[in-house]
């Protein structure tokens, strides 16, 4: 979709179930081994009482919509604002959503409010990016 066919109010969104596998091959990937992901044991100790799923993993699925839905291809990630409002475990079905909320005609550039919500409607991530896109 071209900046031109963008329009205020436009959303998309995927939906996810996070599982133990994303959570293992993403410690992989961003060598975050921290033990209240990995660790039954230590995550009982926890405020969560149970492993909790990466952060930026669930923070990965905004990227996928803004990247592959809304704006979509050629879409350039300049800045995201993050608020981790409740945890997300493993079984959690995330639903990742973008919606235009401001156009900067000048610069090209889209303001999208961006929001992740588990399968009971709970907003597990708030926040909104800047995609720059010609």
């Amino acid at each position: 979709m071209k900046y031109s066919e963008l329009k205020l109010g436009m959303k998309s969104s995927i939906t996810k179930t996070i599982t133990e596998t994303d959570v293992i091959l993403y410690s992989g990937i961003s060598l975050d081994t921290n033990p209240a992901h990995l660790n039954e044991e230590y995550a009982k100790n926890t405020m969560f009482k149970k492993r909790i799923a990466h952060g930026m993993l669930t923070a990965g699925l905004i990227s996928a919509v803004l990247g592959t839905k809304l704006p979509g291809e050629g879409s350039i990630y300049m800045g995201q604002e993050l608020k981790f409002k409740a945890p997300v475990y493993m079984g959690d079905t995330i639903t990742a959503e973008a919606e235009i909320i401001e156009l900067i005609d000048e610069k090209n550039q889209i303001l999208l409010k961006t929001t992740c919500t588990n399968q009971d409607g709970k907003v597990v991530i708030d926040g909104t990016a800047r995609i720059m896109k010609k």
